[in-house]
């Protein structure tokens, strides 16, 4: 069990990596201000699934590979930017219709999926996942 101390200073940089704005929250933001409710809770479902990604890998171990490799979480850095940066053309071009229903012409679903993409491309959860499985329960003094 963590000490008291190792316990705060891990709860306070939980707390400040959770309410730090990422490419996760700016994406739910354009989406739910371009696209309304439905499709800022799809992407915030999205982006959710992405995170249990997340955990997914690093319980498997492949996210040790982020934490490890400056070239792998340079790489995914770059692919997430570059992800982002077609959502914004995309829309700025008005190639994403999200001025129409969400219900008719499947942009909910679309939101959906890129929020899981967004998030699957954000190396800031790899790297928090792999700490709070692989690291969390060692009784090292650190964090």
């Amino acid at each position: 069990m963590p000490s008291a101390t190792s316990f705060g200073v891990f709860l306070t940089a939980a707390i400040v990596l959770a309410v730090t704005p990422g490419p996760g929250i700016f994406y739910v933001l354009a989406r739910s201000l371009k696209g309304g409710r439905r499709e800022g809770i799809a992407s915030s479902f999205g982006t959710a699934l992405g995170g249990l990604v997340h955990v997914l890998a690093a319980a498997l171990g492949l996210s040790a590979i982020l934490a490890t490799s400056a070239l792998a979480f340079t790489l995914v850095k770059y692919i997430g930017a570059a992800y982002l940066i077609y959502l914004g053309v995309r829309t700025l071009l008005g190639k994403d219709d999200l001025d129409l229903d969400p219900a008719v012409t499947g942009t909910t679903r679309r939101a959906f999926y890129q929020g899981i993409t967004t998030e699957i491309l954000n190396p800031k959860t790899a790297l928090v996942s792999i700490r709070k499985l692989i690291g969390g329960g060692q009784n090292d003094g650190g964090l």
